[in-house]
């Protein structure tokens, strides 16, 4: 259990583009009009879990190797993002929405965000037996982790917002944050391995 709580923590922390946007919002809206991205973001991405992990449970089951196969796929895509968020630039002052994300929209922001489902798919693939008797336990307990870390990660940048925004505006600043957020991507990676 300690292995998949570590990667939740880890995927749940770094940036992305739920955390990207959250950390928008609560610049550009403040806290209390942002709190329904913030569920939504909460919610949304163990309700993809759940959905990831019993439409592929039998595949996996039948099928062990796509299970390991997907699982060195998604460590490989971790890693390319790892990249591009230490490559990248995280201005986040960008283009100012009118309003905030809905509780709706940021849920629905999930099942398009090629990190969630890469994610997902990784967790699924790589913290589950092929045993249909555990899987199913296995899933929920999955699920159930990044439901208690997603929130908390998330209101971490949600509050950061205000007071990253002047930091980040500093090239060199903004080049640290990104070799750390990618160093902690990276990290996530590590129990993967001996799993």
């Amino acid at each position: 259990m300690n292995q998949y709580c570590y990667f939740c923590f880890f995927y749940a922390i770094t940036p992305g583009p739920s955390n990207i946007t959250l950390m928008s919002s609560g610049v550009n809206f403040g806290f209390r009009r942002s709190c329904p991205q913030l569920f939504g973001i909460g919610v949304g991405f163990p309700a993809l879990v759940l959905v990831t992990g019993f439409g592929f449970s039998g595949f996996f089951h039948t099928y062990p190797v796509v299970q390991t196969g997907i699982k060195y796929v998604g460590i490989g895509y971790l890693l390319y993002l790892a990249w591009c968020i230490a490559m990248s630039n995280t201005k986040i002052e960008g283009e100012k929405r009118v309003k905030p994300f809905s509780f709706i929209q940021s849920a629905s922001l999930q099942w398009v965000n090629p990190k969630a489902w890469v994610a997902a798919l990784t967790a699924i693939a790589t913290f589950t037996s092929n045993t249909q008797e555990e899987i199913d336990m296995q899933i929920l307990m999955i699920a159930a982790v990044f439901l208690l870390v997603t929130i908390p990660c998330a209101l971490l940048w949600l509050y950061s917002g205000k007071f990253l925004q002047p930091l980040l505006s500093n090239k060199a600043y903004q080049n640290k944050f990104n070799y750390i957020m990618a160093g902690l991507l990276i990290t996530a990676i590590i129990p993967m391995l001996s799993v």
